[in-house]
Order: C-alpha cells, then structure tokens, then sequence
C-alpha cells in the first residue's frame, strides 16, 4: 500500500511540475504580450496626436493662404476703382480686364467655398 502511495504520489508530482511551469511561462509570456501591446496603443495614440496637430496647422495656413489672397483681391479692386475715378488717369482697357477678372475669380471662390461649406454640412 506504501509503495502504491508513492507511485501516486510520484506520477501527480512527475504531471503538476510541468504543468505549473507551463502555466507560469504561458502567463509570463501573456505579461510580455500585453505589456507590448499596451506599448504599442500608446505609440499609435501618440503617432495619432502628432498627425492631428500638424493637420490643424496646416488647416490654418491654407485659411491664411485664403485670406491673404482675399485682401489681395480687394486691394486689387480698390486700387483700380481709385485710378478708374481719377479724372487725369487715363486708364486703357487693361485695367478694366484686370478688375473684371479680379472680381470673377473672388466670385468663383466665394462659390467654391460656399459649395465646400455644403458638401461638409451634408
């Protein structure tokens, strides 16, 4: 009966070592899984920050790009209507071209952004 016992003993000791080393090395290899993954959400959150902050910068410099070229325009504009009022100006059909194109072009903007402003309200 001792030596029965002991055999037992002996296979249930032989089958848990293993058994509990396997265990322990799947959990420390899940730790490890985790942990890189983890590593790898944050990088990707970070990645993801950058992107998002340099997309704002450069929405904002496509809308000073914008506005510059508006004041451009209607500087242009301005400029031609006070050379077109003087008496001793004589002004050739270049600059009523000019201010005509001028005014085309901020009314072809003007249509392109209010179509824009729909297409992203939609």
């Amino acid at each position: 009966m001792y030596d029965a016992f002991n055999f037992v003993t002996a296979l249930i000791i032989a089958a848990g070592i293993p058994t509990a080393l396997t265990g322990f090395l799947v959990r420390r290899f899940e730790k490890r899984i985790n942990q890189r993954s983890e590593a790898e959400h944050e990088e990707r959150k970070h990645r993801r920050n950058e992107v998002d902050a340099r997309e704002a910068l450069r929405e904002k410099n496509e809308l000073y790009l914008i506005q510059g070229m508006s004041a451009a325009i209607a500087l242009g504009e301005a400029t031609a209507k006070a050379v077109q009022r003087i008496p001793d100006a004589h002004c050739n059909g270049d600059m009523h071209a000019a201010l005509a194109y001028a005014q085309k072009v901020k009314h072809e903007q003007k249509d392109f952004f209010a179509e824009q402003a729909l297409k992203n309200v939609i």
